[in-house]
């Protein structure tokens, strides 16, 4: 198409490349239930919100349609009641060095009906003094199906809260890989915008799907950033939902029930079960101000993870 040939020219990322061709979705669905100034109010945001993303890569509104789970039933839930976590289902992932810090098992705990995963400089940690926060994961593994977590993200810079599923396999590596059929990994959603200066830039999640193989290059991951999304409310002190439907020719992720990208990329969707996994990540280097204050601490928190399948 002469608009793909445009935007390819012009080096638009595949999340600019959505949000132009979402805005022509949406003002054809607003014309096609008929006139309003309603609807027409709500596309020229989207327009706005469209050129915003091109020109500053800003986040844009989630617009798909609505979480439909017909047919679907309730697999596995965890709402984490008690006071420990369910360690028949769960595993604490990656202990050890990670980044410029360590996973220790110190950092999840469960308490008031929820999960808690913290981040803190710790003197005595299992693994020496550092910075140390926590991920755990599934012990079983699931093959599609629809997988939503409700939290709260952690505040300010640095660390951030991620719910993501990765093959057991290597996902990274070319032939393993095999461009994501034989393994990927689907971020079902990243809170990277604490780290944003401008609040307009905050409440926001990345969604994205990272695999190996589907193309020449042997050396680097390939990956697709499939948007920034708004969440639409405060991501830090107010629960939300971020959700994945896997099915056999597509991955649709979705915020608060709301459809915010689909795609197919790789050379398909994953053909294996793959690990279901809660993290709050430590970044390659913690900004000045944290790195520098030792009583600085920060937490995810949980409220639940529920998997369907069909």
């Amino acid at each position: 198409m002469k608009l793909d040939a445009i935007m390819d020219a012009l080096k638009f990322a595949y999340r600019q490349k959505a949000a132009v061709y979402a805005v022509g979705d949406f003002f054809k669905n607003i014309f096609a239930g008929g006139f309003s100034f309603k609807r027409l109010f709500a596309g020229i945001l989207a327009f706005f919100e469209m050129f915003a993303c091109v020109l500053f890569d800003k986040p844009v509104t989630p617009r798909g349609p609505e979480l439909d789970l017909e047919g679907y039933h309730l697999v596995f839930c965890d709402e984490f009641e008690g006071n420990e976590l369910n360690m028949d289902v769960w595993k604490h992932r990656g202990l050890g060095t990670r980044r410029t810090g360590f996973n220790g098992e110190s950092q999840v705990s469960v308490s008031n009906g929820n999960l808690y995963l913290t981040g803190e400089y710790l003197e005595d940690g299992a693994y020496g003094a550092g910075w140390y926060t926590g991920m755990i994961s599934l012990r079983e593994h699931y093959k599609q199906g629809y997988f939503e977590i409700r939290c709260k993200c952690n505040k300010d810079k640095g660390f951030w809260s991620a719910f993501w599923i990765q093959s057991p396999n290597n996902p990274y590596d070319h032939y393993i890989s095999q461009g994501g059929v034989n393994g990927a990994e689907l971020d079902i959603f990243e809170a990277m915008s604490g780290d944003k200066i401008l609040k307009k830039n905050r409440n926001s999640v990345t969604q994205t799907i990272h695999c190996n193989g589907w193309d020449d290059d042997i050396e680097n991951i390939d990956s697709r950033c499939l948007g920034i999304f708004k969440v639409g409310n405060d991501i830090y002190d107010e629960y939300n939902t971020y959700g994945l439907k896997w099915t056999e020719d597509e991955y649709i992720f979705y915020i608060n029930g709301v459809e915010s990208a689909r795609s197919s990329f790789g050379n398909g969707v994953s053909q294996i079960p793959e690990e279901v996994i809660v993290s709050l990540e430590i970044p390659d280097e913690l900004p000045k101000k944290i790195a520098s204050n030792k009583d600085y601490s920060t937490q995810m928190v949980v409220d639940y993870v529920k998997i369907y399948q069909q």
